[in-house]
């Protein structure tokens, strides 16, 4: 099911949703077991107001801002288009003091402290995660906007299962040290050099805010298992649960200066950690604009970068898979654009269905469409999506909703404004909308909408579709549906991609997330995420005895 592969998480049969839900503001469990939830307005406030809006954890301690004056970013709830926090905005003197503090802790914590006792303080941090899923939950659906429910399994649960992924593969799958592999012209000598795989040292984390603790998780845990020493800076959209976590970091007892928190905007605050020269490592999750900015800042220093941008996925439906499947396909497909309010980096939203059934692709497009229940994320269940995430991105949507209809393409369902039961609402609600007729030329085919937008084309042949499905500058995820293997094999070959899932297949834990052109470099996730972390140091001699030496 393409809604699955969504995420980069195992799904984690272990997560008590249960136990979960008796801690939820406002909760029922049903007799199937699912939650019911809400969320209620003075327990959302008593929530935002325990956390240390005004301060930054550097050095193991939540301290003030340096300035004693801080800017402060007024945080707006989604939902509802009202102010919920004014959340402290770092100065570059604020992220120095965080980064002179990974700085100083990290000879210590990747040269003296063991892997098994940082797996410990891993594994402590997931006990108290767990203990506090609700609450960063709630703080997640206040804040970008996802239905509670979703907010709770797929946001919640996917950080949750990030940790998890990344404890076991600390324990059983990574290996610091490993041999040159023996190969020509060396076959057959003695092994003199050995491969270690070392902790880069003090890493900058910029991360977004559609999936803030997906991405916080798939990136200070693996850096912290490898040896190296974070710097969190994360979207000021999403501040909120960023705190709370760096709230259960220090609750699991890591040491002073291994994780640091400054929170603030992308044009102060994360300027400042791509230039400061004492970080070794940037590893960034955002938009193709910003992270072009972030990798020239980078360079001045010649850090090591590793960028997760944009992505336009391409979903190629081919008549071969018969007429229930391809319905499934084309529904499945659907909502997958639709999850999160369309705002997820691989979502697939270039649907390219082979004409036999493009006719029957609109239609069905079009009923899952004008089903999709829009409302507000306090509201309970998981059958609706929510607002995006400001107003800003609402405009943005609605621009290029305009866009589509003035340049020719067809729209089927949606368009502009919000939803007829939230015409009158406030907060920042999307029409799930469907266009057919796209031409790959057309700016909504090129561009990242990051909205409830799909975009139909027809095809006649896998020469036509991999032309359109490859004409554009991004480059992450690909879809591909066909009985067919050589058609798949020949499919994923040439599909310029960092990943293609085909027939509702969807990557396993450990496998590795990333893109090309446009969408990045570089990978998160299993053993690839923490090789992401090191630098490959090359040591002749090490494993060699030499007994007739003398030692000094």
């Amino acid at each position: 099911m393409l809604l699955r592969s969504l995420f980069l998480i195992p799904i984690i049969s272990s997560i008590n949703v249960l136990a979960v839900a008796d801690s939820l503001a406002t909760a029922t469990v049903q007799a199937d077991g699912t939650i019911q939830s809400h969320i209620d307005d003075d327990v959302q406030s008593k929530l935002i107001g325990s956390l240390p809006l005004n301060k930054f954890y550097i050095n193991g301690k939540w301290v003030d801002p340096i300035s004693g004056q801080p800017e402060f970013f007024e945080l707006v709830d989604p939902s509802t288009a009202k102010v919920v926090a004014k959340v402290a905005l770092g100065s570059p003197q604020d992220v120095n003091a965080a980064v002179l503090a990974a700085k100083e802790a990290w000879p210590s914590w990747n040269y003296d402290t063991s892997p098994k006792e940082r797996q410990r303080l891993v594994k402590r941090l997931l006990e108290v995660y767990t203990t506090r899923m609700d609450d960063m939950a709630m703080l997640v659906s206040t804040e970008m906007g996802s239905p509670i429910e979703a907010a709770l399994s797929s946001h919640v649960g996917g950080g949750r299962g990030n940790i998890w992924s990344a404890l076991n593969m600390a324990k059983t799958d990574f290996e610091f040290e490993r041999p040159l592999p023996n190969i020509y012209p060396n076959e057959g000598d003695e092994q003199l050099t050995t491969i270690l795989y070392e902790a880069v040292g003090v890493v900058g984390m910029i991360t977004p805010w559609n999936w803030p603790l997906n991405q916080i998780t798939l990136k200070v845990i693996p850096a912290l298992l490898v040896g190296c020493t974070a710097v969190l800076k994360p979207s000021e959209e999403s501040p909120l649960s960023a705190l709370l976590f760096a709230e259960l970091m220090h609750e699991a007892g890591f040491p002073p200066g291994v994780f640091n928190l400054v929170s603030g905007d992308g044009p102060t605050t994360g300027d400042a950690v791509t230039r400061n020269p004492n970080v070794d490592m940037i590893s960034f999750t955002g938009s193709t604009r910003a992270g072009k900015q972030v990798a020239a800042n980078a360079a001045m220093n010649l850090k090591k970068t590793s960028l997760e941008l944009g992505g336009k996925g391409a979903n190629i439906l081919f008549a071969d898979v018969g007429d229930e499947w391809m319905a499934e396909a084309v529904v499945e497909g659907v909502e997958s654009v639709f999850f999160n309010s369309g705002q997820s980096c691989n979502a697939p939203t270039r649907m390219f269905v082979e004409r036999p059934y493009y006719d029957e692709a609109i239609g069905l497009a079009k009923s899952v469409a004008e089903e999709t229940v829009v409302g507000s994320a306090h509201l309970p269940g998981d059958n609706h999506i929510g607002p995006v995430v400001n107003e800003r991105q609402y405009n943005r949507i609605q621009q290029l909703i305009q866009t589509g209809i003035d340049e020719g393409a067809t729209l089927v369902a949606g368009g502009l404004g919000r939803p007829d039961n939230l015409h009158d609402t406030a907060g920042f609600y999307v029409k799930p909308t469907v266009f057919a007729d796209c031409t790959t030329n057309m700016t909504i085919m090129q561009e990242e909408i990051f909205g409830p937008v799909l975009c139909i084309t027809p095809f006649d042949s896998e020469e036509e579709v991999l032309e359109m499905a490859n004409d554009t500058p991004y480059g992450l995820t690909n879809y591909v549906q066909s009985r067919r293997l050589d058609r798949r094999r020949r499919m994923a070959l040439r599909l310029r991609s960092g990943m293609v899932e085909m027939n509702d297949a969807y990557g396993n834990a450990g496998s590795p997330f990333g893109g090309v052109k446009g969408s990045g470099y570089g990978r998160e996730g299993g053993v690839y995420g923490m090789e992401e972390f090191c630098i490959i140091k090359a040591i002749t001699g090490y494993d060699v005895s030499n007994d007739d030496m003398e030692e000094e």
